[in-house]
């Protein structure tokens, strides 16, 4: 269970310095990559729902979208289904830029180490990380709750 936990953590950091260094290589801080990522992830839209998803408030994320529309990152566009509505989303060249750096590399890396397993096993690893995820989700809200709870104090 130690050399579990311990591993975890390495590849947390590894992950982490991962994140680093192509935000550093994007010219942009953590918060703005971490946008680029969540707009990669989940395709368009808008701020607010931007906003929830990274854990900003809303005049952060139109801060850092504008930060992204300046270095050619993202847009913002008109939903077709609601004109009144603005949604985000990442340019061309952001999706070019971001595949170059992680979508490829990663993909050609993580064939061969995805291929060393069987379907079973590939579905506990997906099971694994689905609720270490989940374990830090609910590890992050309560953090949230004890920061809430400081600020009122």
């Amino acid at each position: 269970m130690q050399q579990l936990g311990a591993e975890i953590r390495a590849n947390q950091r590894a992950t982490d310095e991962v994140d680093e260094l192509v935000v550093e290589l994007l010219g942009v801080n953590r918060t703005a990559g971490r946008c680029l990522d969540i707009l990669e992830q989940h395709g368009r839209m808008s701020a607010g729902q931007l906003a929830k998803r990274s854990g900003l408030t809303t005049g952060a994320v139109t801060a850092v979208i504008d930060r992204l529309e300046r270095n050619g990152y993202a847009q913002r566009v008109r939903d077709l289904s609601d004109r009144r509505r603005v949604l985000v989303e990442l340019t061309a060249t952001a999706r070019e830029i971001i595949w170059e750096l992680m979508g490829r590399p990663m993909r050609e890396a993580g064939r061969p180490l995805i291929d060393a397993y069987s379907d079973a096993e590939i579905e506990l690893l997906i099971d694994f990380q689905r609720r270490g995820r989940e374990m830090q989700e609910r590890h992050a809200e309560w953090l949230r709750e004890r920061l809430l709870r400081r600020a009122g104090s």
